[in-house]
């Protein structure tokens, strides 16, 4: 699934392209670069998520006491899946404003919805990536993401 989403963020999106295209066209269009049904409708079905958490009031992924301003408490299932690594990163966005409270958890809340057995430190950047894309006057930190994506030297952050 995550490969499909990489795949439409890479080619659709990313690329400025209209990105409200028929969806059976584009069900086809993955089909034939070789993707499997079950797994389109996965991907499609997360994007779709990921656009109605910007056209609704109601925050389902800001949960109440699962994190103050300085900290973030994370729960089991989100612990399985995002490492130490993982985690550190996401404070480290909080500290240089990529994120804020309400990204943050919109970041969290789209991981928790892929299915891969296999979750690393750069499919965390493009969902990173991919959330700060949607949601609207988060162009500055889209392009710092950005940035860090593409020019993150290897080693630990300070």
């Amino acid at each position: 699934m995550f490969d499909i989403l990489m795949y439409l963020f890479e080619t659709l999106i990313h690329n400025e392209s209209d990105f409200h295209v028929d969806q059976e066209a584009l069900t086809d269009e993955l089909v034939l670069a070789g993707f499997h049904l079950d797994e389109i409708y996965k991907a499609l079905k997360w994007l779709e998520k990921l656009a109605a958490l910007q056209e609704t009031d109601h925050k389902p992924y800001l949960t109440e006491g699962a994190f103050s301003a300085v900290n973030r408490v994370y729960i089991e299932p989100e612990l399985a899946v995002l490492d130490v690594e993982a985690r550190g990163f996401i404070m480290f966005l909080e500290q240089i404003n990529v994120l804020d409270s309400s990204t943050r958890e919109m970041v969290i809340d789209r991981v928790m919805e892929i299915d891969s057995k296999e979750f690393c430190l750069e499919d965390l950047k493009w969902v990173v990536l991919m959330v700060l894309f949607n949601v609207p006057g988060k162009e500055t930190a889209y392009a710092q993401m950005e940035n860090l994506i593409f020019e993150m030297p290897d080693g630990p952050l300070h």
